[in-house]
């Protein structure tokens, strides 16, 4: 850091803590979100609890793909803002210092996170999608080792209705076993034990056994007189149902990377849907990474307040660009990969004008005298908070006199 000029070293270390702290802060609330709901629906499939981690885990490169370009935004705009706010970034321009200049380092850091988002977006985040999938159909399937809920009957394989009151030593112990079966000659066995628990056989991984202790058995059989058992031991095998095995990675567009979506989008012997679908998927993940070499000119356009203000719009109105322009790129994916337009139209065509909006923003800031982009954004918000004002203390006096 030495070999930086003074100035690149200071406003770096002003850019990189509020756009750390952004980064955090958005990834955490994006994860807290999900966890809820991933806790509830792992409860409810009976699956282990270290599954939500695992979860998580994939979820977070698709989460980092939005908190990057929001960190990097907000965290050169509060950078900037400061320098505005505190009469330093007068004192630069005084001295001969243009933002283009002063843009320096907030742009290798851009450079930077750019080149890291891509390889998110391209490669961990199909990869990560597709993990993720993997895991929720072994856990709706059973493949993760869902327990018996305890209380509800289980149905196994349709011959064979489990029932178990209470669980203990995380399931290594089974209380109040209840277990009717149906065998293949049409015999049924009501079976009742205090406890029991579960083994495995090493020689088939098809089969465990349930090993019952002190109970019953009542054998209903239609050609003989019924019969009542009791038993200090007993063991009762049980079938495990077939799983069915996943899907092979490709099912849908976002589990491709980039060298597979060019390879289909542009392959004849595709399909045309899937065609679409790659072309829009590439278009959508490219542009959201372009977009980014434009966010430090977006930032310091919105930065700056106007004189003698410490106007907060521009940190407002940055964030609801941003989210706008996501979510106008996202229905943009979905019509491309449908068909009904060109990706260059639906998505490159946003971009565009997303583009020329945000430099002539920075123009407005940077090389016309007095010029402010969201100038008269923040005069009708100005005149909006007086009239809100000057009308509660309208309705604060009449109150008071009344009285």
């Amino acid at each position: 850091m030495k070999f930086l000029p003074a100035i690149d070293r200071y406003i770096l270390r002003l850019t990189l803590v509020p756009m750390g702290a952004v980064f955090l802060i958005a990834a955490s609330l994006l994860i807290l979100d999900k966890m809820l709901k991933l806790f509830d629906f792992v409860a409810a499939e009976g699956g282990p609890i270290g599954v939500v981690f695992r979860m998580l885990a994939n979820l977070l490169p698709e989460y980092a793909s939005l908190a990057i370009p929001l960190g990097l935004m907000l965290g050169i705009l509060m950078a900037f803002r400061k320098l505005a706010t505190t009469s330093e970034l007068d004192v630069m321009r005084a001295v001969g210092l243009s933002y283009t200049r002063l843009l320096r380092m907030p742009y290798a850091l851009t450079l930077i996170l750019a080149a890291v988002n891509l390889m998110i977006v391209g490669y961990l985040q199909p990869l990560s999608r597709y993990w993720y999938e993997q895991l929720d159909f072994e856990l709706r399937s059973g493949a993760l080792g869902a327990s018996i809920k305890v209380g509800e009957f289980t149905t196994l394989q349709d011959k064979m209705a489990l029932r178990i009151e209470q669980s203990r030593d995380e399931g290594r112990r089974l209380i109040g076993i209840f277990a009717r079966v149906n065998s293949p000659r049409g015999e049924v066995l009501t079976i009742s034990a205090r406890e029991g628990r579960f083994l495995a056989l090493k020689d088939n991984p098809d089969t465990i056994i349930l090993r019952l202790t002190d109970g019953q058995i009542i054998q209903d059989d239609p050609k003989q007189t019924p019969r009542v058992l009791t038993f200090t031991r007993h063991d009762l095998p049980i079938d495990l149902p077939a799983i069915e095995k996943f899907r092979q990675r490709g099912g849908k567009d976002r589990e491709y990377v980039l060298p597979e979506l060019l390879k289909i989008g542009w392959n004849d012997k595709a399909t045309q849907q899937a065609r679409n679908e790659s072309r829009a998927s590439l278009s959508y993940r490219l542009v959201e990474v372009v977009m980014m070499l434009l966010l430090p000119l977006l930032a310091v356009a919105l930065a700056i307040p106007p004189k003698r203000s410490t106007s907060s719009l521009g940190l407002f109105v940055s964030i609801v660009m941003v989210v706008a322009y996501h979510k106008i790129n996202e229905y943009g994916q979905a019509v491309a990969a449908l068909g009904r337009l060109s990706p260059v139209v639906i998505l490159w065509g946003p971009f565009l004008l997303f583009a020329a909006l945000i430099v002539w923003m920075y123009w407005r800031v940077a090389y016309v005298p007095g010029g402010q982009a969201i100038g008269a954004l923040e005069k009708f918000a100005g005149n909006l908070g007086k009239w809100v004002l000057k009308l509660i203390r309208r309705r604060t006096g009449g109150s008071v006199e009344a009285s």
